[in-house]
């Protein structure tokens, strides 16, 4: 068995990996770039080996490197998780040639499976069904332009050496041919080093199933049921199920055959993902179920399986790596229940899911179910790395509790000020055609605006925040009069513009939360700051005019700088946040006293951006 286990990856997998190891009593060792040094994973792991700068070019893809850690720290593996490095096969041999046990399958295997037209005529030959399409060597336009009308439109160009959804357009139209190939073609060349391309038929309605597979070096491979990822936001997954929705028992067993004969073809070792695309137009059948490719790697789903089969993947995958044979064999594999993955990401789905980087002062995740997270309460969030922050599992004995469980789970989150997708996943959850397992690859586009859109804070939960700023009038520093009609309270959202005049109340469901000068609600899934409001100009008892930004954003420039004079309404910063400008001005005839910000500095929601203070008289 593995003794000394080095995880050349970070964030949540990598901490997922450590957990494993640490219950089979394996030493692990962390790598980390200088972005993460102070990161999650490398404060749960025995060990840790600084890799290089942040940009994952010069760290987590230099494999050299990471090779060298593991030998210079002890380990005797390296679990490559998934991403970066895992599906790379040079980098596997150089594992093996080090003298390391690597925690994945042959490097031949990952050659093997590593192009998608190889691959495809591979398992044609295997017989597995593969989607009609064209993948051979001919590259020329017009030779692709006549296939694909052969063919019938529409078309998904794709990069043989694609992943992550890059390198592949949608063609509907044979007039768009010519432009998408190009871009493809050069999408391609730049993120894979290979511009060649397959083109293949387009399902008007694809489900997305994928089988998960596991092989021993004895020869053993067995399946552990099917999992369907058909919810996708350009072709990344958003959530994931297991067992797929409507698959009757014939059709599983076809499929899962499928799946093994595919791994069988490749003398697999260890834990592997063969995808297939579905017709879901009339419901699933093995006839119009089609292998696309094959993920030689642990998932980022793979959660939903263990919680279908009651099975660890990670120590199959270390026993397996040490020359176990495979822990249970086909027969005394079970599914029971339903399980739901939410990826909870680091993301502001109402400004079209752009990353929401910066410190976490405040985050609570889910007590209920399965939660596999990376980050920490004041952890950082870094522009240069995955947004994924958690991932958010859910088992239950059928399909409807599981979705309703884990949709609780989502409008639980609180995180400030990094925004999330929680509440996104809550809405998609709880949307019909998700209820009813109506699902297919464009479900999301299509429905997508109306579960990103940003929710206002409800009435509710505005008046509990204005009971927190001014508590009951018996125990409140304030005058007050008896059988008067409370007095409302004026508060301002995170936005800075959006005002609310509320009266103080109580809430069941807002989580109430105090947060410098003001309060962080969350409810649904969504969090807000919210301060009490001054008018423009308003002082303190001590006559400085603080002022903080209203939310996360730019420092654009600085025209004053401390000991300055200003006077009121003097423009003293600019501020850009949400796509827009905004002017900073003086509330008084004053003298900068706190300057602590600069042109070009990033800032979160409630940071001091100036204070001026009346001069003495």
């Amino acid at each position: 068995m593995i003794q000394s286990l080095l995880i050349a990856n970070r964030g949540e997998i990598a901490c997922r990996v450590i957990r494993t190891a640490r219950r089979m009593g394996i030493r692990t060792i962390a790598v980390h770039s200088d972005a993460d040094a102070q990161a999650l994973h490398v404060r749960m792991a025995d060990a840790a080996v600084t890799i290089g700068p942040a940009p994952v070019r010069q760290s987590y893809l230099v494999g050299e490197r990471i090779i060298a850690a593991a030998l210079e720290s002890g380990a005797d593996a390296i679990h490559p998780g998934y991403g970066f490095l895992s599906e790379n096969a040079a980098f596997a041999q150089s594992v093996i040639d080090a003298g390391l046990i690597w925690v994945g399958p042959d490097p031949a295997s990952i050659t093997a499976m590593g192009l998608k037209d190889a691959a495809k005529r591979l398992m044609a030959e295997a017989g597995v069904p593969v989607t009609p399409g064209y993948m051979g060597e001919n590259q020329a336009p017009d030779f692709l332009a006549a296939e694909a009308a052969a063919i019938g439109y529409p078309v998904l160009i794709k990069a043989v050496a694609g992943g992550g959804g890059k390198g592949m357009r949608l063609v509907e139209d044979p007039a768009d041919f010519a432009q998408a190939l190009a871009s493809c073609q050069r999408e391609a060349a730049s993120a894979f080093g290979n511009p060649h391309v397959l083109i293949e038929k387009y399902i008007l309605s694809p489900r997305h199933i994928e089988v998960q597979v596991f092989g021993d070096a004895h020869g053993n491979v067995v399946h552990l049921f099917e999992r369907d990822c058909s919810l996708q936001r350009r072709h990344q997954k958003v959530i994931e199920e297991a067992p797929a929705p409507g698959m009757d028992a014939q059709t599983r067993a076809a499929l899962c055959a499928a799946a093994v004969r595919a791994a069988r073809a490749v003398q697999y070792r260890g834990a592997g993902t063969i995808e297939f695309i579905a017709d879901g137009s009339a419901g699933l059948d093995a006839s119009r179920i089609w292998f696309m490719e094959m993920n030689t790697r642990l998932q980022v789903e793979h959660p939903v399986t263990e919680a279908i089969t009651g099975i660890d993947l990670v120590e199959w995958q270390l026993r397996v790596a040490s020359g176990e044979p495979l822990p249970l064999m086909q027969e005394q594999i079970t599914l029971t229940g339903h399980a739901v993955e939410a990826r909870l990401y680091a993301e502001d789905p109402a400004t079209g899911f752009l990353p929401s980087i910066g410190r976490l002062d405040h985050v609570r995740l889910p007590e209920t179910g399965r939660v596999d997270s990376g980050v920490e309460q004041g952890d950082t969030v870094s522009p240069f790395y995955d947004p994924m922050l958690a991932k958010l599992i859910r088992h239950a004995p059928t399909r409807a509790e599981a979705l309703d469980g884990l949709a609780a789970m989502a409008r639980s989150v609180e995180c400030w000020p990094v925004r999330t997708n929680a509440a996104f996943v809550a809405r998609a959850l709880s949307d019909g055609d998700v209820v009813a397992g109506r699902l297919d690859t464009g479900l999301v586009g299509r429905r997508g605006d109306d579960w990103a859109a940003r929710p206002a804070p409800g009435e509710a939960l505005l008046r509990a925040v204005a009971r927190a700023i001014h508590p009951a009038p018996a125990t409140a520093l304030t005058g007050w009069r008896l059988n008067a009609p409370p007095a409302p309270v004026v508060v301002r959202l995170d936005d800075g513009d959006c005002v609310h005049a509320v009266t103080p109340g109580a809430s069941d469901s807002a989580v109430i939360t105090r947060y410098r000068n003001g309060y962080l609600a969350s409810e649904a899934g969504t969090t807000w700051l919210i301060t009490p409001w001054r008018p423009a100009g308003a002082e303190g008892e001590d006559g400085a005019g603080t002022i903080h930004a209203p939310m996360p954003g730019l420092v654009t420039s600085v025209m004053v700088a401390a000991g300055d004079r200003v006077t009121k309404g003097q423009t003293l910063l600019t501020l850009e946040a949400m796509k827009m400008e905004q002017a900073i001005k003086s509330p008084l005839d004053g003298i900068v006293i706190e300057l602590p910000v600069i042109a070009g500095q990033q800032v979160g929601a409630d940071a001091l951006l100036i204070r001026v203070e009346k001069e003495p008289a």
